[in-house]
């Protein structure tokens, strides 16, 4: 069994000598089979095994995969597919050549398909940075709808304010009685001027100084309006 490295131009080569060095029944060997360097020299690989049988080529060899590398399952089943595929087109011809070159274009094919997928990955997240930052400037766009939605919860935010202080104040009042209420509560109330007076002798001091400069006023009796009673008021 001979396990080799091969590109579609070795590989003509490679399959004459297997013919001529395999002497065991029934006859198999393998071959790795490297895609062309993509991205960033990123390779897929993949080693098959192929096995003859008695009727072959009128009837396909059998072949497996006994190692990858950089594949994901779902492409390693598209490469069984194509195997199969190519066999039943060549059935009659010599057919291994064919087969590891299929694999070959579909590597290449795969790694492509692996730098657009990363491309694409790498744009969609590009575009997604740049929505959020216009977002982000222009803020939220006023439609109708969310226009009222907003309004209806803003009016019930103060409705539910409206209440709170309401109830604050109802409970800040508990208690609180008003001066009507504390006479009719508290009878000694009705007492509490008279006992102030009994308890400051019931005599008011008088400065008799506040009179001393009376004559000097110049009070004016023939005004129609002059009232001696009023000299003591409070208005004057």
């Amino acid at each position: 069994m001979v396990s080799n490295k091969m590109s579609s131009r070795s590989c003509v080569r490679f399959m004459f000598m297997c013919c001529f060095m395999f002497s065991e029944e029934p006859i198999s060997f393998t071959i790795t089979v490297t895609s062309d360097a993509g991205e960033n020299e990123e390779t897929a690989e993949v080693t098959l095994k192929f096995t003859y049988v008695e009727k072959y080529p009128d009837e396909p060899p059998l072949w497996e995969i006994i190692s990858q590398e950089n594949l994901e399952d779902s492409y390693t089943e598209d490469i069984l597919m194509l195997l199969k595929q190519q066999a039943e087109e060549n059935l009659g011809m010599v057919m291994i050549f064919t087969l590891v070159t299929a694999v070959q274009e579909k590597l290449n094919e795969i790694i492509d398909h692996i730098k657009s997928r990363r491309e694409e990955e790498k744009q969609r997240k590009e575009r997604e940075a740049e929505e959020a930052e216009k977002r982000a400037f222009q803020g939220t766009v006023v439609t109708i709808e969310n226009f009222l939605s907003w309004k209806a919860k803003f009016e019930q935010e103060m409705v539910e304010l409206k209440k709170k202080g309401q109830k604050e104040e109802e409970q800040s009042g508990k208690g609180k009685l008003t001066g009507k209420q504390l006479f009719e509560t508290d009878h000694n109330l009705d007492t509490s001027d008279i006992q102030f007076l009994e308890d400051s002798g019931n005599s008011v001091e008088v400065d008799e100084s506040l009179f001393q400069d009376m004559d000097d006023l110049d009070l004016d009796e023939d005004d129609p309006d002059f009232n001696p009673l009023d000299l003591g008021s409070d208005e004057d």
